[in-house]
């Protein structure tokens, strides 16, 4: 079993957190969610996605944040910009949003040392039908997932949870790419798988933090990463929609730090 340690530096095992690191990604999460806010109304046909990406890196140095991904293993981009069949890490540059698609956009600020890390779906003008489908299944496979955390469950109910959802749904969970543990480091333990069975995995406890941050496909799950070493897309060209949150897990159940404090944390679609 995985040690469950003190600490703010990588060291591969579980950390737990008290009151004063709840109030730091409170405020971490708060700004990762703002910034998001701040881009809904941007994100419109002909909209590039390299100036949605400067954007965001403004909003976040203006509020005396920094851009966690910048820099972050070369990664040359603020945030993630992540368009129908790419799966996550798209990244911003020359290309414009088209009337239909959807789009995940992924944003990790660091306040005050801590980490805040959430993305979500949004939808380009009106979309068609199985892309909003895919969306909402998206999102209710999060909420299905957050459902599970409380102390005394563990990782795999989460897992399950949003597998079996999605799967009733004749979509596909992504295996390649999971939620992750997270504070004042960036990626830390433990993984969160968004497959798997009930009662496996990490024994969830008070204190721990860390992301859901499920992709589901519209297609079959496998992917595979493009020549610029970021990019990871469907191997079948199927949609793929993703949302994330990041949670601390407390005395009775969870505590979401990235909800939208305008209520914009699931933008509105319209269908075609």
């Amino acid at each position: 079993m995985t040690d469950i340690l003190d600490a703010e530096y990588r060291t591969g095992q579980i950390k737990l957190h008290d009151a004063a690191a709840f109030e730091g990604m409170r405020k971490a999460g708060l700004l990762a969610a703002q910034c998001l806010d701040m881009l809904t109304p941007h994100v419109v046909p002909g909209a590039v996605t390299g100036a949605l990406d400067d954007l965001a890196r403004e909003f976040i140095v203006d509020h005396g944040a920094i851009p966690a991904c910048l820099g972050y293993r070369g990664y040359t981009k603020t945030v993630c910009i992540s368009p129908n069949h790419i799966v996550c890490h798209g990244i911003p540059g020359e290309r414009a949003l088209r009337e239909g698609d959807i789009v995940n956009i992924d944003v990790t600020v660091i306040v005050d040392g801590w980490h805040g890390d959430t993305s979500r779906m949004y939808g380009v003008g009106p979309v068609a039908p199985r892309a909003k489908r895919l969306v909402d299944v998206t999102y209710e496979a999060l909420d299905r997932g957050l459902a599970m955390v409380k102390p005394g469950n563990r990782t795999g109910d989460i897992g399950h949870a949003i597998q079996s959802y999605v799967e009733s749904m004749r979509c596909s969970v992504v295996r390649d790419f999971c939620g992750h543990g997270l504070g004042k480091v960036f990626h830390d333990a433990p993984n969160i798988l968004h497959f798997g069975q009930r009662g496996t995995g990490e024994l969830l406890r008070a204190g721990m933090f860390f992301t859901i941050e499920p992709m589901v496909n519209l297609g079959k799950h496998p992917v595979k990463l493009l020549a610029d070493g970021w990019t990871a897309v469907t191997r079948d060209k199927s949609l793929s929609a993703q949302c994330e949150h990041s949670i601390g897990v407390t005395e009775t159940g969870f505590e979401v730090f990235t909800l939208s404090p305008t209520g914009q944390y699931r933008p509105p679609i319209t269908v075609a």
